[in-house]
């Protein structure tokens, strides 16, 4: 996923090239529509929801949860133009907006419900981009969020070994002391206990903590990789349900 929120000018040029990913997996994706679809019941019953995608990348994850909210209002948002360009092309949505001052363009308590899947472990001011998602979110709103887990079960092994940890990053330019050989720019990683405190913190009562598996784990480790949902503190990625308060 890209940023929503305007980077730093040593940032920009990462998040617009075209080659930096800007789709999570659709595991991930789906669990957590089927959350917020529990959560807002079908529209023919409580009328329409907006829900907006914050960070919405290139559309897929919204793309992937919209046969799940059938009759609800989904609006793709994003900083990056490039992701916009490809978002729009499945999703009938899709605003350029930024997290922090009161950057998306939606009035105050307009919203039902945000997805913030993969973003806000790219952000430079995580602090700014809740308290904007608050603003616009309805008292009681549904905040969907998803963010890859520091304590996964391989990062407390290879940090044993003195391995650099999956997820984490020490350069925009290449990949330095751990596996993998994508960079995709994070910033910040969460526990699960990190995680719950700092929504907690920022005005909203967390409702549940889920695990999802990582596309990235290699193949013969992936029924491992399930089996770590049942405990999400373990899990490679952190699903949280919040409420704004």
């Amino acid at each position: 996923m890209t940023t929503t929120a305007s980077p730093p000018p040593e940032l920009r040029d990462f998040y617009e090239n075209p080659a930096v990913p800007v789709a999570s997996g659709p595991s991930r994706s789906l669990r957590q529509a089927r959350v917020l679809a529990r959560a807002l019941g079908p529209a023919g019953v409580s009328g329409p929801r907006t829900v907006l995608d914050i960070g919405c990348g290139d559309g897929t994850a919204a793309a992937t949860a919209a046969p799940l909210l059938r009759g609800h209002r989904l609006i793709g948002v994003d900083w990056s133009q490039d992701a916009l360009t490809r978002a729009r092309t499945r999703l009938p949505y899709a605003v350029r907006g930024e997290l922090g001052d009161h950057g998306l363009p939606f009035a105050s308590e307009s919203a039902d419900a945000v997805l913030f899947s993969e973003v806000l472990e790219h952000l430079v001011d995580p602090d700014a981009a809740l308290d904007e998602i608050r603003r616009v979110l309805r008292p009681g709103g549904h905040l969907m969020l998803s963010t890859p887990n520091l304590a996964a079960w391989y990062n407390r092994a290879l940090l044993l070994a003195g391995v650099q940890p999956v997820f984490s990053e020490v350069s925009l330019r290449g990949i330095h002391g751990r596996p993998g050989t994508e960079v995709v720019g994070h910033l910040r990683l969460y526990t699960a206990r990190a995680l719950r405190e700092f929504v907690a913190a920022s005005g909203f009562t967390v409702v549940g903590l889920e695990g999802a598996p990582f596309h990235g784990v290699p193949r013969l480790l992936r029924p491992v990789d399930r089996l770590a949902c049942a405990v999400p503190s373990l899990a490679s990625i952190l699903l949280l349900h919040a409420r704004r308060k």
